[in-house]
């Protein structure tokens, strides 16, 4: 295990300080420190964030592998600064039995770029109809803690209900993907004035909303933990504020893309070398929504009513997203970029700080998801999870910047601030002077 020696790195919370990192965990930290045989990063100007941790990750393996697997999607979240990913469970198979969850953390460990922490299923093959061996996946080797069928809505509210009454019993969580099937059959886009002109079906806000509304309230009814995945409207957030302030727990996120862009892009693309009117690149579940919904999020995350920032990162073929917008599969990825946007819009708007980056993007993340190791970042003792970030530095986001699979990013061709230097997992150098190390050195160490 290689000793590393990071000096001279400014905390998020201010003051700089030197940290030894040693055996997988942080050894020393202070001013002046050293340690024969070391290896020095220098890291004056930069800030030393814990390592981020997503809470929606789809990495596709098993059964989607040509979209993207373990490795390279864990190599996208290094290169991002991630140390942690929680795998959405619409693989196939169905990450809703304990083997299979075991299967995809026991890659994660394999590959060592990232911790993986499977979800598991609610319901069985996603279907909606009875609930997977919830029980059997906690009490697995991976130790799932939360369930979620993203991608679909658990919409019966009777099998809600019970998945909620069921993972209360070990402090799980439910992870609703807020969908209300009925009201966006066929649906493509956001509904208004804009869809209507596009000649494309509506997606209504009040499909997220009404589901939002029911299950804080089942949450409520049997003392469970509710987290809401990609909330997208002005109206969720007043749901959400509703219920925090009625003490019922429940947990929502944001992701970065919700946080920047808007409906407008679907006609007019983005003015850039990569976008033209109907893009498939911004087609995504939720769709992008207005402009005052976009201001309402970032108030939101802003004031802890939206608890964390999640990428729901969702590499898919070219081939899927590079066809007539109808026809595109929904999904954008997101581990690369979401640091820089959201340093764009809300560290250098004003509305966060450093400080605020790091609880939304690495300690309430692991809160909600169980995950220890990152309730007391660069204490001497704790696991050596950490991102170094250079906040000065600025890129035009390109194919170049992206490491896993997927190239269906909307945010090619835009400048975005911010540049991850180095990423350290387990005391493990995943990524150093910006690039991503060698499978082998990784796995080996």
């Amino acid at each position: 295990m290689t000793t590393i020696l990071i000096r001279g790195a400014s905390l998020a919370g201010g003051g700089t300080t030197d940290l030894l990192v040693e055996d997988c965990a942080i050894a020393e930290r202070g001013t002046g420190l050293s340690r024969a045989g070391a290896r020095v990063i220098e890291a004056a100007g930069l800030i030393a964030l814990p390592g981020l941790v997503d809470l929606h990750t789809h990495l596709r393996e098993p059964g989607f592998e040509q979209s993207e697997t373990v490795i390279t999607g864990t190599r996208a979240a290094a290169a991002g600064g991630f140390t942690a990913v929680h795998a959405m469970a619409n693989t196939s198979p169905v990450q809703d039995t304990a083997g299979v969850v075991e299967q995809v953390a026991s890659l994660g460990a394999q590959f060592g770029y990232a911790t993986v922490r499977p979800i598991g299923a609610v319901t069985v093959g996603l279907e909606g109809s009875r609930l997977a061996e919830i029980g059997a996946m906690s009490r697995s080797r991976a130790a799932v803690r939360v369930f979620s069928d993203d991608g679909k809505c658990v919409h019966d509210a009777l099998l809600m209900r019970r998945a909620l009454e069921y993972v209360a019993t070990f402090d799980g969580v439910i992870a609703q993907h807020a969908q209300e099937p009925r009201l966006t059959e066929g649906a493509q886009m956001n509904e208004g004035a804009l869809s209507s002109t596009l000649g494309l079906a509506g997606w209504p806000a009040v499909a997220e909303e009404a589901i939002i509304a029911r299950d804080v309230l089942l949450a409520d009814a049997v003392g469970a933990r509710l987290h809401v995945c990609h909330v997208s409207t002005a109206g969720s957030v007043e749901v959400i504020r509703w219920a925090k302030g009625r003490g019922i727990e429940v947990t929502a996120e944001v992701t970065p893309h919700h946080l920047l862009l808007t409906e407008d892009l679907i006609a007019s693309g983005d003015g850039g070398v990569y976008s033209s009117g109907y893009d498939a690149r911004f087609k995504v579940n939720p769709p992008l929504r207005r402009d005052e919904d976009v201001r309402a999020l970032r108030a939101a995350l802003a004031d802890g009513t939206i608890d964390i920032v999640a990428t729901d990162h969702a590499p898919h073929p070219t081939e899927t997203k590079e066809c007539a917008w109808q026809e595109a599969s929904f999904g954008m990825v997101g581990l690369e970029s979401a640091l820089p946007v959201v340093q764009a819009t809300m560290v250098d708007t004003g509305l966060l700080d450093w400080a605020d980056v790091a609880r939304v993007l690495s300690r309430v993340p692991a809160e909600i998801g169980r995950l220890p190791g990152y309730d007391a970042p660069f204490e001497p003792g704790s696991p050596a999870h950490l991102a170094l970030v250079d906040p000065a530095a600025s890129r035009v986001f390109g194919i170049d910047s992206l490491r896993g699979k997927g190239v269906n990013s909307p945010f090619l061709g835009r400048e975005l601030p911010g540049r991850v230097v180095a990423t350290i997992h387990g005391g493990v150098p995943t990524v150093l002077d910006g690039e991503l190390q060698p499978p082998d050195e990784v796995a080996r160490a």
